[in-house]
């Protein structure tokens, strides 16, 4: 498996260096397994090549540009780029709805449960890492307190305990996470779906 991802690597740098026969010998090693992974998520050929097709153009682009600093971890990466490129499909399709930034605005309420097809499941788990990603750029009390009472489900009161601040501090926190959370999503034209 080491070797492997070493081979990865030392293509990615062949490419890099202008070795147009590395990119193809990724793209052979890489193409049975991502094709599955998309028609897998798309259920259409026709879809499924063209996101394959997109996923590599934007790869060439990502990788002649030096943006590429995913050292030994190029499967991984191609795997988020399609995965990225099926969500995007989704959402222009307008397969799925979207939901306004309000004044009641919960970032949680995407969160939603229920009977979930491949799609919708897959675009739930990316929303939860990306909004997991976003809280980390929280400031660490409010980080603090929003994953305890979102991640934890404890209750104000053992907020309270476990920082050793009030009550109505900990609802403070609470409060100021969300509306920075939601300054980031406005900053970044992030777009949550359900």
């Amino acid at each position: 498996m080491r070797k492997e991802v070493a081979q990865d690597s030392t293509l990615v740098s062949d490419y890099i260096r202008g070795n147009e026969i590395a990119l193809e010998k990724l793209i052979k090693r890489h193409q049975q397994r991502l094709y599955s992974f998309i028609y897998n998520k798309v259920h259409d050929r026709n879809i499924t090549e063209d996101i394959f097709q997109d996923t590599f153009i934007k790869v060439i682009r990502t990788l002649k540009k030096g943006n590429y600093n995913e050292e030994g971890k190029f499967l991984p990466w191609v795997m988020r780029i399609s995965q990225n490129l099926i969500i995007d499909f989704f959402r222009k399709s307008n397969r799925m709805p979207t939901f306004k930034n309000t004044d009641e605005f919960d970032i949680f309420s995407v969160l939603g449960d229920g009977e979930l097809n491949a799609e919708k499941k897959m675009v739930k788990e990316q929303i939860l890492s990306d909004v997991r990603d976003l809280v980390e750029e929280l400031p660490e009390e409010q980080k603090e307190v929003l994953k305890m009472r979102m991640y934890k489900d404890m209750s104000f009161n053992e907020i309270s305990e476990n920082t050793g601040v009030s009550i109505n501090t900990a609802l403070g926190r609470m409060r100021y996470a969300l509306i920075n959370l939601r300054k980031i999503i406005e900053k970044n034209k992030i777009i949550l779906v359900n």
